[in-house]
């Protein structure tokens, strides 16, 4: 039996959604958002989704591409995964091999990847000659069961919004999410300066769901704020939570995602998962108290190509 690596086509989708889902079942993720990932990367991150197949079955994905919008050139990322149970026929490495091939001749002098927190990820990551750099947690939240904590008092002269009120002109949450984002303990860094990139890949995102989105807002200006992903049925997720840094310390960031919680909990949904890099001491505690379990941990690592 061989294994052969090669690019993504639309009729993959699929079945690398049923790959990503068996790989990693804490992430959020439907056919319609990783079409929209492919169509829509933006042409300097030179972005690839490679498949592995073994007689005509994919049983591996990896996508890979530059950190465009990084202050510090050369940067990039893959994040290749296998099927459970079909690892150990030599597509983890092919999927790698490729991906920095393909990194290297685009520029990149470094690649970071996460590999989950477990014996046969962390060997696979040695073995390559990527070292460790920084741990995160995903957490999950029962909706269905859990005994949500009522949404803390709203500090007086604040309101709460959604992402929809902000339909004609998202640029304040273009410039909260640059703020909050720099502040994120990250390996790379981001130059959030490109609001057209940001409607293309964040605002216009078929996972962002406007209506569960929360922000708070004073004097008509953006104080805090929660993104909402969610594939629409039952799985809801959350992409950024922050607070600008006028504004901390009064619990805005917990006030902005409780109230997404509950209303995502009486739309119907029952699972919610969130991702914090284990330095994130301030969100994993917000986390924590709305009920959040860990129910699995990555480590990032990172190679030099050059």
């Amino acid at each position: 039996m061989t294994v052969i690596i090669r690019d993504f086509r639309t009729e993959d989708a699929g079945a690398v959604v049923r790959l990503r889902r068996a790989c990693v079942p804490f992430q959020v993720t439907t056919e319609e958002a990783l079409l929209f990932d492919v169509a829509h990367a933006n042409p300097a991150k030179k972005y690839r989704l490679l498949l592995a197949e073994e007689d005509g079955e994919l049983i591996g994905s990896a996508h890979t591409g530059i950190a465009y919008d990084s202050d510090d050139p050369g940067q990039s990322s893959v994040t290749p995964q296998v099927h459970p149970e079909r690892r150990g026929r030599g597509a983890g490495s092919l999927l790698l091999r490729t991906a920095e091939e393909h990194l290297a001749a685009e520029g990149a002098t470094s690649v970071y990847a996460w590999a989950l927190d477990e014996p046969t990820s962390r060997a696979f990551a040695e073995r390559h000659g990527y070292r460790p750099t920084r741990p995160a947690h995903f957490q999950r939240l029962d909706l269905a069961e859990a005994t949500l904590p009522e949404p803390p008092p709203l500090p007086p002269g604040f309101e709460l919004r959604t992402a929809a009120d902000f339909a004609d002109d998202p640029r304040p949450l273009f410039e909260a999410d640059a703020e909050t984002t720099s502040d994120e303990p990250s390996d790379i860094s981001t130059d959030f300066d490109d609001y057209a990139d940001w409607l293309n890949h964040t605002w216009n995102h078929p996972l962002l769901d406007r209506d569960l989105t929360t922000v708070v807002v004073i004097d008509g200006r953006v104080a805090a704020f929660t993104a909402a992903h969610t594939d629409a049925r039952t799985r809801y997720a959350s992409g950024m939570t922050g607070t600008l840094r006028a504004y901390r310390g009064q619990g805005l960031a917990k006030l902005a995602k409780s109230h997404s919680l509950h209303r995502a909990r009486a739309a119907g949904y029952t699972d919610a998962y969130t991702a914090n890099d284990a330095e994130n001491g301030p969100m994993l505690a917000i986390n924590r108290w709305f009920g959040y379990k860990i129910c699995a941990s990555e480590i990032r690592h990172v190679r030099a190509l050059t």
